[in-house]
């Protein structure tokens, strides 16, 4: 005889229950710390990023008592703390890009359709890419980069940086404005080879 389906608890009612159960707050370190990890490895590199991942979690699970349950999906709360924590390390971000601006492109591919590819994706546009990340107020890379990395609507970036959704469109609108500037007026994922 097989054991019936666990039941799923959506992320509000896992926060509610871990009140009185502690271990139940562990299910949401399962289900978003690799979601969290790759966007934050992508910001700051591999290096910090798991103490990061980690310092969210002990953040949300201090203030878990504070969590508005009207919200189902805790993936915005926990994207708003990590960008607060990100925000101490503004420096390290914009080292980061700068030095991906000296970095040579990767070497040649090895098949003419990886050459393909590469030529037409944003690689080519790497160092480009990267001075424009850097040279972005940080309110407006951190609304660009949680949309484009994060994969968050505008209604979850909103709330995960207790802005409006207008403010998270403007700074959006704005940030997309300067990067395209910045590489050309150029699109390079729609560039032909």
């Amino acid at each position: 005889m097989t054991a019936p389906f666990a039941v799923r608890l959506r992320d509000d009612e896992l926060i509610r229950g871990s009140l009185a159960d502690p271990e139940q707050f562990a299910e949401l370190f399962d289900r978003y710390s690799g979601m969290l990890y790759r966007y934050v490895s992508r910001r700051l590199g591999p290096e910090p990023a798991e103490d990061l991942v980690g310092e969210t979690f002990l953040v949300a699970f201090s203030k878990r008592k504070k969590y508005d349950t009207s919200y189902v999906d805790a993936r915005p709360w926990l994207f708003g703390i990590l960008t607060k924590l990100l925000s101490r390390h503004h420096r390290s971000e914009a080292a980061r890009y700068r030095a991906l601006l000296r970095m040579p492109l990767d070497g040649v591919a090895e098949s003419p359709a990886e050459r393909v590819v590469t030529g037409v994706t944003a690689q080519a546009v790497r160092p480009l890419l990267a001075s424009a990340l850097a040279a972005l107020p940080a309110r407006d890379r951190d609304v660009l980069l949680l949309v484009a990395w994060g994969d968050l609507a505008y209604e979850e970036v909103a709330q995960a940086l207790s802005i409006p959704v207008g403010t998270v469109r403007s700074r959006l609108n704005r940030a997309r404005r300067k990067v395209r500037a910045a590489l050309g007026d150029t699109n390079p994922m729609l560039e032909e080879a």
